[in-house]
């Protein structure tokens, strides 16, 4: 029997017994799944995750979130087998499973590391230092980012049916929003696998995760100001999305990543007998086949001198013809079908629109060998490579996206004309070059980046462990200007921050640091009775202080420090050379040796529940100190963060260093471990 999909809403499975929709094999034709969300009441599920998942998410810290992120990923990781073969009927290959499946189980590890490793043990972030906003000190400001109370709705394209729910579905979780996402119908049946699996292994909470199978009906009429939608597909769509009444009404937070003309330029000193001339045309190659070309970052079109235009076409050209095509599932196939039949459809109306204005080089959009398939069943299209003679005349060529395995060769005659042909592209998600000279990485990088979301820059000395032209990372952002949507994904915690509001609080240093766990210069700073590197973490409270004795620094310590260090540097050592320089009174003690001197000064030395130093954070010398000047030091709880393991906690100091008037000569954040009474 074909396997009808169901949606998952208010934590059950909903299956739709009207509206269904065929879903065919991109392979050879058979219907594969039938697809609806017909009854299902977008009001309630709405509602639910606002009521139920949100609640849920936002009672967890962001460690919290991140091991639950940690745990799906490593689920997924170890039941991932079956969705290789069910990818196959989308025409994936098993190299581009490796970017779906496993990239998108990857971006789940990728975000609970950051998560652990950069987000506090809190349901908020502190962004950046406070702020003076009184003479006195009295009245301060700081921002803080809070999760929204609504609900992200994720529509995704048809390409990465897991990857794309879950680089979506991670920075949301991660911020405490909870998730309605919905698939392409056409790979939808590869989605609701994953998604069956995220259900089965009971990790997340209640109302964290709904899935939409079919159809969008009324939810976004559903959506108010506390929400946000992402889109990832067609130009077309995604300005019915942002225009829809209830999105543009309520200020819904809209993130589309659309249609791309993105580039890969020849520098003119890559020429043929360079590696940079190979890795150009092994990565438009690679670019135009990897999904079929089905990649919303794949290379559309292709930018070389004027005078390497004909022998770049003959190098892409042999490439080309040697991929094979054919049933994703044989070892020797090197590029599978498109998604269906109308996509294929699509694209070479797209081709022959494109070929309004350029010759094609090489691929014949209407046939071609299949290794077993049959291009009547399946849809298959062999790679095409257009050429265009006129560029800056030329119109679809920069505009219109064949979203298949298609690009266009075009040349110029300057670098400044090449910057001002990819220009053309009205935006883009990514684009890469491809030189070893640094004056053309430079005029051709910094002449395009305000068109692109993502710029790289490939030669010898790092395409070995290149990621390539194509592949989003979590670390990076993921989005692009203009035509391609304005929107920002991924990029590290910035895709996290996209579902959090960040608000201004103005008050009393005292006050903000009681809201935010975090100490402010100004705050209350009581000395502890007991030496804080005597209490253990869960003891130690945010503004416990230890004020020192003060320290005298000789013209002695100085000379030693200098000669134990090695560092000897004049302003040290020479009083005459030390006068000249206009930051020095003379000779002057070493930075480090205040350090070291301050630390001196307030650590407590007996073995106890401090365990190491392990960093100095935002150090800065504010003043000299001379030969016969006196050094203090306070030394401040400022924040306290949960560690990895339960063994210990993870305590930053604010740490000043002041002379004998008062005045501060060093400030800086320590870094410690300290042991927790275990449970």
């Amino acid at each position: 029997m074909t396997a009808i999909l169901q949606s998952y809403a208010l934590d059950q499975w909903f299956e739709a017994s009207s509206g269904l929709v065929d879903i065919a094999s991109a392979i050879d034709g058979r219907v594969v799944a039938r697809a609806s969300s017909t009854g299902l009441d977008f009001a309630a599920v709405v509602a639910h995750a606002r009521d139920v998942g949100g609640p849920a998410l936002r009672a967890l810290n962001f460690h919290q979130r991140a091991d639950l992120l940690k745990a799906l990923a490593t689920y997924l990781n170890t039941h991932k087998e079956p969705l290789y073969a069910l990818a196959a009927e989308t025409g994936a290959t098993k190299r581009d499973n490796l970017i779906d499946i496993d990239g998108g189980i990857g971006t789940l590890f990728a975000y609970a590391s950051r998560g652990r490793r950069e987000l506090p043990s809190e349901r908020f972030v502190v962004e950046g230092a406070s702020e003076a906003l009184s003479k006195g000190g009295s009245f301060v400001g700081l921002h803080v980012l809070t999760p929204l109370q609504g609900v992200a709705v994720h529509i995704n394209a048809f390409n990465f049916p897991c990857w794309g729910m879950l680089e979506k579905l991670a920075p949301a979780l991660l911020a405490g929003v909870p998730v309605i996402t919905k698939p392409a119908t056409a790979t939808a049946y590869v989605t609701e696998a994953v998604i069956r699996l995220i259900v089965e292994s009971g990790i997340l909470p209640a109302g964290a995760l709904q899935f939409v199978c079919g159809a969008t009906g009324d939810l976004l009429d559903h959506l108010a100001g506390q929400d946000v939608l992402s889109f990832t597909g067609s130009l077309g769509t995604s300005e019915k999305l942002r225009n829809h009444p209830a999105v543009s009404r309520n200020a819904v937070r809209f993130i589309a990543e659309r249609d791309s003309l993105n580039a890969a330029v020849l520098g003119p000193d890559a020429g043929p007998g360079t590696p940079e001339f190979d890795l150009f045309v092994k990565e438009v190659v690679r670019e135009m086949t990897v999904k079929a070309g089905q990649k919303c970052t794949a290379i559309r079109r292709i930018f070389v001198p004027r005078e390497l235009e004909t022998v770049v076409g003959e190098a892409l050209t042999v490439q080309l013809a040697a991929i094979k095509l054919g049933d994703p599932r044989l070892e020797e196939v090197r590029m599978g079908p498109l998604v269906s039949l109308a996509q294929r459809q699509d694209v070479r109306a797209k081709v022959a629109q494109i070929a309004g204005e350029a010759e094609i080089l090489c691929g014949d959009p209407a046939g071609g060998a299949v290794i077993g398939g049959d291009i009547a069943t399946g849809a298959f299209m062999q790679p095409v490579l257009l050429r265009c003679a006129k560029p800056r005349e030329a119109r679809h060529a920069h505009t219109t996206e064949a979203f298949g395995p298609v690009a266009t060769l075009m040349g110029y005659d300057s670098l400044n004309e090449a910057v001002a042909l990819v220009a053309m592209g009205e935006g883009s998600l990514v684009a890469s070059v491809f030189t070893y000279d640094q004056g053309v990485a430079e005029a051709l990088i910094f002449g395009m980046a305000s068109y692109h979301g993502r710029l790289l820059v490939i030669d010898r000395d790092c395409a070995k462990e290149s990621t390539g032209h194509g592949s989003p990372l979590p670390y990076l952002l993921h989005g692009g200007p203009g035509r391609a949507g304005g929107g920002e994904e991924l990029g590290g915690l910035r895709g996290v921050f996209h579902y959090m509001q960040r608000t201004a609080l103005q008050g009393s240093p005292g006050r903000l640091s009681l809201l935010t766990g975090s100490w402010i210069k100004g705050a209350p700073a009581p000395v502890a009775a007991t030496h804080p590197f005597k209490l253990d973490f869960d003891a130690l409270t945010v503004g416990d202080t230890v004020e020192t004795g003060a320290r005298a620094i000789t013209l002695d310590d100085i000379e030693h420090f200098a000669h134990f260090s090695g560092d000897t540097f004049y302003a040290h050592m020479d009083e005459e050379a030390a006068k000249a320089n206009p930051f020095f009174p003379g000779r002057v003690a070493h930075g480090y040796l205040i350090l070291a001197f301050a630390a001196g000064l307030f650590v407590d030395p007996a073995p106890g529940p401090l365990l190491a130093n392990y960093g100095l954070d935002t150090l800065r010398f504010l003043k000299p100190v001379s030969p016969g000047d006196t050094i203090r030091v306070r030394l401040t709880v400022k924040q306290k963060q949960a560690a990895r393991k339960p063994e210990y906690g993870e305590v930053r100091w604010d740490a000043e260093v002041f002379n004998q008037d008062g005045e501060t000569v060093a400030r800086y954040e320590l870094l410690t471990m300290s042991a927790r009474v275990a449970a």
